[in-house]
């Protein structure tokens, strides 16, 4: 199959073009529009380079050095100083495909016409994408402001030719070698070059959309994981009745979720033997109020979408290039809209991890399971069944709890108090992916609990959907029996969810 391929014009970009080329390495190319416009802007650059006043970024130093104005002979090397100093991080690798979004979202910006970088810049940022080459990049290293400095220090090393990179199948390599394999010629940085590529938030902005593609898949996984512990739980139907949300309480989200769970449970044999007969007045909140907190999660991310949305049409550079050609310092690069939503979307993460753990809970207490084996266990008391498989959730969401602390509260001035007021948005962007990737355990643990109380209710049958998910489910594992090594059946539900939701 061949890749997709993605065009950079000056408009920008959307999230679809983020997740392909992060993800799924979809190529790169950049229009003839971006080309010229960027020519044009660079005119400008090249302008204030030749005179003998300063301009930051020009011709003067960085942040608290920004007062020094530097001879036009050592302003190449200025650019390449720039990059090596600020090349600073240290920690694990990050995750190739946060690499390749936060390049792919800095050369969107350099496509824009408004950093004043020459064309064959962009190029060789393009290059190397499409060539798979991905630079290495710490954990730490990131303020958030003035952008994502050392991460994209590390990538405009590479386009240097320094550093360290990694090919498409992983392997590193000298990165002279793996660009001269590739054919790209490293750049010679000019006149404010090394400052636009790590100007930008691009590094929190590329694991925000990354989370928002996630999360929006993981809430449908809920509301399925949802519908079949009620049924499990020989729960009800009727709260998620269409008339009793939209027009009671018409928030987006919940209408969508109360869909979803009701519109999985109609035509289950389960619910119908006992929906004549049952004396309970109403379900517990875990079952009850379900689509009122996964509904929640649901309209959080589309709040944080709108933020994403409108940092992907931004432009963030400093100083930035205006359409007049004055060149002019800014603020734009401090990640405090980013950063706030992406510490929001860890607090409902969270909470929806909670729920679904209470749901695990119910269907493994013989008190509380409507007549299910204790821990859903084959023989009880010679088997454990799947007991300690919700101590392993319930430690996920512990995690996720003290993920949600918010990173965008705390603030470490830098660069002798010239920076003395940081954003955190890199560290709101890390908390978030473990966040995002412990919620999808959990729901796969809330969906392996449920398979295995609906098979316990045979011959009873749950609704189609429902069993479709089961059978689809135990491709990846196996179903009730007596205790056998556990951890690959959660491995598999956890395969299972992100095969079916995540793709």
């Amino acid at each position: 199959m061949s890749k997709s391929t993605v065009t950079l014009s000056t408009s920008g970009s959307d999230f679809s073009d983020v997740v392909n080329v992060a993800r799924h390495n979809a190529l790169v190319e950049i229009s003839p529009e971006a080309l010229t416009a960027m020519a044009a802007s660079r005119k400008h650059v090249e302008v204030l380079a030749a005179s003998a006043d300063p301009v930051y970024g020009i011709s003067t130093g960085f942040g608290a050095l920004a007062n020094r104005h530097i001879p036009q002979d050592m302003r190449t090397q200025l650019q390449k100083s720039l990059i090596r100093s600020h090349a600073a991080g240290i920690g694990a690798e990050v995750e190739r495909e946060v690499v390749r979004a936060t390049m792919f979202l800095r050369l969107k910006t350099l496509t824009s016409g408004r950093t004043g970088v020459r064309p064959e810049v962009a190029q060789t940022y393009a290059a190397i994408l499409n060539a798979g080459i991905t630079p290495v990049v710490h954990e730490f290293g990131s303020l958030g402001c003035s952008g994502d400095l050392a991460p994209l220090a590390h990538c405009a090393l590479v386009a240097m030719g320094e550093g360290r990179a990694r090919n498409a199948r992983g392997e590193e390599h000298g990165v002279d070698s793996l660009l001269a394999e590739a054919g790209i010629t490293p750049v010679e940085l000019n006149e404010k070059e090394g400052l636009a590529l790590i100007n930008g938030t691009d590094g929190m902005l590329g694991m925000l959309i990354m989370a928002i593609s996630d999360l929006e898949s993981l809430c449908d996984a809920a509301d399925l994981a949802t519908a079949m512990s009620i049924d499990a739980l020989l729960g009800t139907d009727q709260v998620f009745r269409p008339e009793l949300h939209a027009p009671l309480r018409p928030h987006p989200g919940q209408e969508v979720s109360a869909a979803h769970i009701y519109a999985h449970l109609q035509g289950s044999g389960i619910l119908a033997s006992h929906k004549e007969d049952d004396d309970r007045v109403q379900d517990a909140y875990s079952l009850r109020c379900a689509p009122q907190v996964t509904g929640a999660v649901r309209d959080t991310i589309s709040h944080a979408r709108n933020v994403a949305e409108r940092e992907l049409a931004a432009s963030i550079d400093n100083p930035v290039i205006l359409p007049s050609g004055e060149v002019t310092s800014n603020g734009n690069f401090h990640g405090a809209p980013v950063a706030y939503v992406l510490d929001f979307l860890a607090i409902a993460a969270a909470d929806l991890a909670s729920i679904c753990e209470r749901r695990t809970d119910r269907m493994l207490d013989k008190n509380r399971s409507q007549g299910l084996p204790p821990f859903l266990a084959h023989d009880p008391g010679v088997d454990s069944g799947l007991m300690i498989a919700q101590y392993t959730q319930a430690a996920l969401v512990s995690d996720m709890k003290r993920l949600a602390v918010p990173a965008s509260v705390d603030s470490i001035p830098s660069s002798a108090m010239q920076e003395d007021h940081v954003s955190m948005g890199w560290h709101a962007a890390r908390k978030l992916r473990t966040s995002v990737s412990n919620l999808t355990s959990v729901i796969a643990i809330e969906m392996l609990a449920a398979a295995r109380a609906i098979e316990l209710r045979a011959p009873l049958q749950s609704s189609k959907p429902i069993m479709n998910a089961i059978k689809e489910l135990r491709a990846y594992c196996g179903g009730p029996g007596p205790d056998r090594f556990l951890a690959p059946d959660i491995a598999g539900a956890r395969e299972f969810v992100s095969a079916k939701f995540l793709g």
